[in-house]
C-alpha cells in the first residue's frame, strides 16, 4: 500500500498554531504583563483555551493533514498538565469554619433572596462588598437576626457568629482613585477553634479593551493588600474578597504569595449569567481552605461562593 506524503506536509499551519498554543497554555507563567496586561488576559482566559482543540481537529481533518491532526492534541496534554489535578475528586475533610463571600452587587434588586440563599449553607463568617449608603441597612437588618457580631468600612462588610476582638480599616486605595473609595477591613475572629484574622477586600474592576486588559489599578491595590497581608503577625489569615482577577492573574501575585489555597474545579464566578471566570475566593495563611463551591445566582452579578475552614 502507498503511503500518501502529502498527508504529513499539509496543513503546516495548523500545526505551527497549535505548538504555539500549546507553548502559551504551558509556559503562561512566563507571559510577560506588560502590552495590556498580557499576562493576566492570558491567565483569565487559560481554562477555555481548550476548546480551540476540536476546531484544530477539525481543520486538521478537512486538510486530511496527519501532522496537524497529531499535533492538534499537543493543546490538550499542556491543559491536562497545568488544569489536570484541579479535576480529580476531593476526599471530605474536616473544617472548623464556614465562610460565604458575595459581591452582593450595588444595584442587586433583591437583597432578602440574597441573603436567604446565603444563609443555607449555615456560615459562621459572611464578606459582604459593594455594600452602599442604600442597602447596608437592608443587609444589616436582615443579617443581624443571625449574627450577633459585624462590622462594616465603607463599602465592605463582616458578619460573624463568633466575637470580632479587633476592626480597623486597610487603605488598599491606588494613586488616582478618589479619596471616597473604601474597599478593606480587617477583623480578629474569636472562634472556638482559636482566633482568626480576616480580612474583607474588593479590588478595582478590570476592562478589556482594544488596548489589551485594562488592571493597573487592580494591580496596584493588589500590591498593597499583600504589603498589608505580609506585615501582618497574625499566625492565621483568611481573606475573603472580590479581587478581580483569577489565582493564575500575574496581578494577583502580591497576595497569592500571602494567601492561597489548592484548588478543585474551576468556580467560577462571573458573569452570574454565564460564568467564564472566577473573581470571587476564599483565601488562607497558617489554615487551609478544605473546600470552595460555586452557590446559586443571587441578584447580583456575580455568584457567591462558600468555603469549608480547617484552622491551623
Amino acid at each position: 500500500m502507498e503511503v500518501d506524503r502529502s498527508a504529513w506536509r499539509r496543513g503546516g499551519l495548523l500545526a505551527l498554531v497549535a505548538v504555539l498554543l500549546a507553548l502559551v497554555i504551558a509556559l503562561h507563567e512566563l507571559v510577560p504583563n506588560r502590552w495590556g496586561n498580557l499576562g493576566s488576559l492570558v491567565a483569565t482566559f487559560l481554562p477555555w483555551l481548550v476548546l480551540a482543540v476540536p476546531l484544530l481537529i477539525l481543520g486538521a481533518a478537512v486538510r486530511r493533514s496527519v501532522l496537524a491532526a497529531l499535533l492538534a492534541l499537543t493543546p490538550l496534554a499542556a491543559w491536562l498538565g497545568v488544569f489536570g489535578q484541579q479535576l480529580l475528586p476531593v476526599e471530605p475533610a474536616a473544617y472548623d469554619l464556614t465562610v460565604v463571600q458575595h459581591n452582593v452587587a450595588d444595584d442587586n434588586p433583591d437583597v432578602e433572596r440574597t441573603v436567604e440563599l446565603l444563609l443555607a449553607e449555615d456560615p459562621d463568617i459572611v464578606a459582604l462588598e459593594e455594600l452602599t449608603s442604600e442597602n447596608l441597612p437592608r443587609y444589616a437588618a436582615a443579617l443581624d437576626e443571625t449574627f450577633e457580631h459585624h462590622t462594616t468600612q465603607g463599602t465592605v462588610g463582616l458578619w460573624s457568629r463568633h466575637p470580632i476582638s479587633e476592626r480597623e480599616r486597610v487603605d488598599i486605595r491606588p494613586a488616582g482613585i478618589h479619596a471616597s473609595w473604601d474597599r478593606c477591613l480587617r477583623a480578629v475572629v474569636r472562634t472556638p477553634a482559636g482566633e482568626v484574622t480576616v480580612y474583607v477586600a474588593h479590588l478595582p474592576s478590570v476592562r478589556l479593551g482594544p488596548r489589551g486588559l485594562a488592571a493597573n489599578s487592580r494591580n496596584r491595590s493588589a500590591g498593597l493588600l499583600g504589603k498589608a497581608i505580609a506585615a501582618d503577625p497574625a499566625p492565621q489569615v483568611l481573606l475573603a474578597g472580590d479581587l478581580n482577577g483569577s489565582l493564575l492573574d500575574p496581578g494577583l501575585a502580591p497576595v497569592t504569595e500571602q494567601v492561597s489555597r489548592e484548588e478543585h474545579g474551576f468556580g467560577f464566578t462571573f458573569p452570574a449569567a454565564f460564568p467564564v471566570v472566577q473573581l470571587d475566593h476564599v483565601l488562607a495563611r497558617g489554615a487551609e481552605v478544605v473546600d470552595l463551591r460555586v452557590l446559586p445566582r443571587s441578584g447580583s452579578d456575580h455568584r457567591p461562593v462558600v468555603a469549608r475552614v480547617s484552622l491551623g
